[in-house]
């Protein structure tokens, strides 16, 4: 499992400005506040339901996004990982975690933006290693089952796959009520 893409949504996105994320982007960059090498700020904030706010790093891409009009941020590994599937989910969800626990304490986003850790977003960035087939989901379906029982409990989630053949191969997870 390799280019693993975690997406935590917000609770709400109102009264945020994802604009906002640029000068708390350049400033992770200056104060290497995350493990990456981050090296720029790209800002398509003006899109439609797009990428929104990246900050682009050597290893990955955070941004704050907005695809499919839903606020998250995502966390897209672009290099080859290292370790098991469950090491690698693992990598990329905590990577998500910390970035969404930091924007929260961020001057611009405190007490505006809030994750929810309970809805997310798996991506896998890569649809020749795994194309959105059901031969694929059922290859990759028992690590992502057994990562996701490690974080909300056995049974205690909803994973509901996008079919579409035409987009990446791609599960929302929910813990449920």
């Amino acid at each position: 499992m390799q280019h693993v893409n975690i997406k935590i949504f917000a609770r709400s996105a109102e009264g945020v400005n994802i604009s906002e994320a640029i000068p708390v982007f350049h400033r992770w960059i200056q104060t290497r506040d995350l493990p990456e090498l981050l090296i720029d700020v790209a800002d398509y904030a003006h899109v439609p339901a797009g990428p929104g706010v990246l900050l682009i790093a050597h290893e990955a891409n955070y941004s704050l996004d907005c695809n499919a009009d839903r606020l998250g941020l995502l966390y897209n590994r672009k290099v080859a990982g290292n370790g098991t599937p469950q090491e690698r989910l693992s990598q990329a969800y905590e990577s998500a975690v910390i970035a969404c626990r930091r924007l929260e304490q961020e001057p611009e986003f405190r007490g505006k933006l809030e994750f929810d850790l309970e809805d997310v977003e798996l991506i896998l960035n890569d649809r020749l290693l795994h194309p959105n087939t059901e031969a694929a989901w059922q290859d990759i379906q028992p690590d992502v089952k057994q990562f996701f029982d490690g974080i909300f409990g056995s049974n205690a989630y909803t994973l509901t796959r996008a079919t579409d053949p035409r987009e990446r191969l791609r599960v929302n997870i929910r813990k449920s009520e």
